[in-house]
């Protein structure tokens, strides 16, 4: 990954917390695999950062970071007391009319990285909108209630709309030449999908700051999620 100048992805600031917008294949915290995360960047911008929630390494959007421990301890009791407001942003299979359906299954986070629903699970709850039907598709607004791992991914497979292109919880990739029926591909060259990664995106979030000011920022979506879209109005 080409190296990320941190100042770019700042959507919002103040001198208690930094909200950026992540960009996909970014880990939120220290990756083995990655010379680069959200946290290093972070400390390098301003010294005491403690990222407050985390992102998918996939999922690209909103990051809260606070820049003292008193600002990190004052948005940790709001996320305990669920009054952090967070939207994601899906493309899924299929065309579903959602008005604010909501799914309490819990899940259970496996310690290989999975998540599956199960009674013994952690109770998770997610509230669900179409925002867009296309031709095959359709595009979500999702609010989780809780934080559990693949919540969203998990929650909307359990519902028959799996995320585009999460193999791990049945979404398929989505090609062009699924969407374009006059669709021709270079003689010799392999389809690769739109979008090669899940189609979700972290589209805002809202909470207090240390003066109970509401703080509410929004993500522009990234080139990729973007392209995604207009490619699905264009062909359905």
């Amino acid at each position: 990954m080409k190296k990320i100048d941190f100042k770019d992805l700042i959507l919002f600031e103040n001198e208690d917390y930094l909200v950026v917008n992540k960009p996909p294949y970014l880990s939120t915290l220290d990756d083995r695999h990655e010379a680069q995360n959200i946290l290093d960047l972070a400390r390098q911008y301003t010294p005491d950062a403690q990222v407050c929630h985390r992102l998918d390494k996939e999922t690209s959007g909103c990051l809260v970071i606070a820049k003292h421990p008193e600002a990190y301890r004052h948005i940790a009791i709001q996320f305990e007391d669920r009054k952090v407001n967070k939207i994601y942003h899906a493309v899924v299979e299929g065309i579903h009319q959602y008005d604010k359906v909501q799914v309490d299954r819990n899940i259970y986070a496996t310690n290989k990285g999975i998540a599956k629903i199960t009674k013994d699970g952690k109770p998770s709850t997610t509230v669900f909108n179409t925002l867009k039907t296309y031709y095959l598709h359709s595009l979500i607004e999702c609010r989780p209630v809780t934080g559990r791992l693949h919540q969203i991914r998990i929650h909307l497979a359990y519902l028959k709309s799996p995320i585009c292109g999460d193999e791990m919880y049945g979404g398929k990739p989505l090609y062009l030449s699924s969407l374009k029926r006059r669709f021709n591909l270079k003689k010799g060259t392999d389809e690769k999908p739109i979008m090669q990664r899940v189609s979700l995106h972290a589209y805002s979030i809202g909470f207090l700051g240390m003066d109970e000011t509401h703080i509410q920022v929004e993500a522009p979506y990234p080139k990729d999620f973007e392209v995604l879209v207009k490619q699905l109005e264009k062909n359905s």
